[in-house]
């Protein structure tokens, strides 16, 4: 896999009046990770499409880099 994606949440934290960027998860604490660009766009528009708290989601794209340390 040459390339996973995950969704951003940006959201303006009214307590502090600082805005926050956080990684959606996957229900078990683990950072929610899509190998589906397609799947992980449309899941976005969904979201955004629904939100009434003025957060926005965005799809960041990690690109998967074989470390050769790690396979030795």
């Amino acid at each position: 896999m040459k390339h996973s994606y995950m969704i951003k949440k940006t959201l303006l934290d009214k307590n502090v009046n600082k805005i926050q960027h956080v990684f959606m998860t996957d229900g078990s604490s683990q950072v929610l990770e899509m190998s589906n660009e397609k799947m992980a766009t449309h899941f976005v528009e969904v979201m955004n499409n629904n939100t009434d708290s003025g957060c926005v989601y965005e799809v960041i794209t990690v690109k998967n880099k074989k470390n050769k340390k790690y396979y030795e």
